[in-house]
């Protein structure tokens, strides 16, 4: 599931910075497939649950899981979205931000991997990275809301300007995300929240 994520947070990057409309399709079909993971591991979790009565680390580590693929889930639904607002901001000359907004989405996109590894490794360590890159993505949405919001005299239509604004505050909401999943291998492995 977490690879799957990774690619469609990968593709939605491809169409927003790259205008590569093939990579929205992809994104579509890896939706459909990450939300069944969703379902799946959720309802295994629970079963899991129900019917072991788990205790101490395996406890946390069914609770997490399930916390987990919902923090994965919600960076897919982001990276859909964020697919959708590229077709239409497309349709717009770039705006000289753009490239300012790619390295935010990097930034997010590497967060994102270091939290994967860290589960995959069972890392509790990770999350002191998550969280500097976590603050570098938080100060770049800061700086990019102040250049969106306080732009005067601007020529023509407000959606490309509306659409930049809701693109820097996903991709700030899929690295919240990713600073969740690193913080709950954390609490796996050690049994305590960050």
């Amino acid at each position: 599931m977490g690879t799957l994520v990774e690619q469609s947070f990968r593709f939605s990057h491809q169409s927003l910075f790259e205008g590569d409309t093939d990579a929205i399709a992809k994104i579509q079909v890896l939706e459909k497939q990450i939300d069944a993971y969703y379902r799946q591991i959720e309802s295994d979790c629970t079963t899991v649950m129900t019917l072991k009565a788990p205790v101490a680390r395996d406890s946390r580590i069914l609770s997490a899981s399930m916390q987990l693929v919902r923090d994965l889930e919600r960076i897919g639904d982001c990276a859909e979205d964020l697919s959708e607002m590229s077709l239409k901001l497309m349709k717009y000359p770039p705006h000289p931000i753009l490239p300012e907004i790619a390295i935010m989405s990097e930034h997010a996109q590497l967060m994102l991997a270091t939290s994967l590894v860290a589960l995959a490794d069972l890392d509790p360590s990770a999350g002191a990275r998550v969280k500097e890159y976590d603050d570098i993505v938080d100060d770049a949405y800061d700086r990019l809301y102040e250049a969106i919001a306080f732009q005067r005299d601007v020529p023509g239509v407000v959606e490309p300007i509306l659409l930049l604004g809701l693109i820097i505050r996903h991709l700030e909401r899929m690295a919240d995300h990713a600073t969740n999943i690193s913080q709950r291998v954390t609490y796996i492995v050690i049994g305590k929240r960050n």
